[in-house]
C-alpha cells in the first residue's frame, strides 16, 4: 500500500486547508487589500505547502529508500525520482 493512500485523509485535509488559503489570497486581491496582508497570506500558504511537501517526502524516503528491500521497486529508481523532485522544487 502506498504511503499516500495510507495517509490519504490527512493529506487531503492539508490540501483542503491550502486550497482555503489560496482562496483567501484571491479574495484579498479582489478586495484590493494591502500588500502586507497579501504577502502574509502568501507566506502562510507557502509554509503550508512546504509542510505538505515535508510530510510526503519524509514518508517517501522512509518507504522507498530506507525500507526499500521490503518493496518491489528497486531503490535506485526511487532515489532517482527523489532527486528529480528535489531538483524541480529548487528551480
Amino acid at each position: 500500500m502506498s504511503h499516500t493512500i495510507r495517509d490519504k485523509q490527512k493529506l487531503l485535509n492539508r490540501v483542503r486547508r491550502i486550497k482555503g488559503q489560496m482562496e483567501a489570497i484571491e479574495r484579498s486581491l479582489e478586495e484590493e487589500r494591502g500588500c502586507i496582508d497579501v504577502l502574509q497570506q502568501i507566506t502562510s500558504c507557502r509554509g503550508a505547502m512546504n509542510g505538505l511537501l515535508a510530510v510526503v517526502l519524509e514518508d517517501h524516503i522512509r518507504t522507498h529508500l530506507v525500507d526499500a528491500e521490503t518493496h518491489e521497486e528497486p531503490a535506485g529508481s526511487a532515489t532517482d525520482q527523489l532527486i528529480e523532485v528535489v531538483h524541480s522544487y529548487f528551480k
